[in-house]
């Protein structure tokens, strides 16, 4: 960072703290939502073109800084308690995700990085593996602004249909958290969906969700991989360039979190901090975002989301069923 990106990162800060503030009173809407809502409507504004660099850095590099952060908030001991069994879920919901995107996007005719990045969001975590696998496949802002409204629609439906469809099936405490773990994509999502059901429900779906979050590392390092490939064939590959360091520091904020070396108030800290990096990046990315071409090409990200959505969250009861815990 220099004193070029100043005016832009403060520039962006103004609808980030509003955002923040927004998240914490609407937390199933989030504040990275209200930060790209905020920034988008800030972009059919006319500003000074000394901001743009910063607001480039900010919606690229302090993007993945968040994730780096986020990893204080992971205790790896968390995906031990889970077990095997929630991973053949996660495997399986991860593979359909990413297949049905594929599937459908090509259908759609809809831009590979918008489809990769809805994919990620319904496999892993929403909005947060989002923000990393965007800078992975150099997708622009547009495609990431796409890519979270989308992400966002079916989190709010989720948590108020949820429940009631757990309830009709008679599902456990265990079977509902897992069920809500694994195909509900933001986790402030899960938890008001998981706790909506009962308070064993709402802990063990927290557990699953952040256990899920760690597929953000081998997916990550996959499509790192992918684009290497693709930049050997245009004669433009550059392993260091291209590599997700960034989630390298994830892996080791992650272990330094489980190992304990810091105080409990630090790692939470250095973790809200990632929160609102995040929201930061998105307001950032809404001020990059044209309005106009959100709303004439919004039909496509939808429906994709929908097909995957529904997907995953069938997937989800069927291995579930076949490995006994529903």
């Amino acid at each position: 960072m220099n004193q070029q990106h100043i005016k832009g990162i403060l520039f962006c800060f103004l609808f980030a703290i509003p955002a923040y503030f927004l998240g914490n009173q609407f937390p199933i809407i989030g504040g990275p939502v209200f930060g790209i809502l905020l920034g988008i409507a800030a972009a059919t504004f006319k500003r000074p073109s000394s901001f743009e660099t910063g607001i480039k850095f900010t919606g690229k590099k302090i993007l993945q800084y968040s994730i780096i952060l986020l990893g204080f908030e992971m205790n790896l001991f968390h995906v031990m308690a889970v077990g095997s069994q929630s991973l053949y879920v996660m495997i399986f919901t991860l593979i359909t995700a990413f297949g049905v995107a594929y599937g459908i996007g090509k259908v759609l005719k809809l831009d590979k990085d918008t489809t990769i990045l809805i994919g990620a969001g319904t496999a892993i975590c929403g909005g947060s593996a989002i923000a990393a696998v965007a800078p992975v496949i150099g997708a622009k802002d547009q495609d990431v602004a796409f890519s979270i409204s989308t992400i966002f629609l079916f989190n709010v439906i989720a948590v108020f249909i949820f429940p009631a469809i757990g309830h009709f099936l008679n599902l456990s405490n265990t079977g509902f958290g897992m069920w809500a773990g694994t195909a509900i994509n933001d986790t402030s999502s899960v938890v008001a969906a998981g706790y909506s059901y009962s308070t064993a429900a709402g802990n063990y779906a927290t557990i699953v969700k952040l256990t899920r979050a760690l597929m953000i590392v081998p997916v990550c390092l996959l499509f790192a991989f992918l684009t290497a490939q693709d930049q050997k064939k245009t004669g433009t590959f550059n392993l260091a360039k291209i590599f997700p360091w960034f989630i390298l520091w994830f892996v080791v904020a992650s272990i330094v979190n489980t190992s304990g070396i810091l105080p409990n108030a630090i790692t939470s800290a250095l973790g809200n901090m990632g929160k609102f990096s995040i929201i930061l990046a998105m307001s950032a990315i809404g001020l990059n975002t044209n309005l106009k071409s959100l709303i004439q090409n919004g039909l496509k990200p939808i429906t994709l989301g929908l097909c995957c959505w529904i997907a995953v969250a069938v997937v989800s009861l069927i291995v579930q069923r076949i490995i006994g815990l529903i």
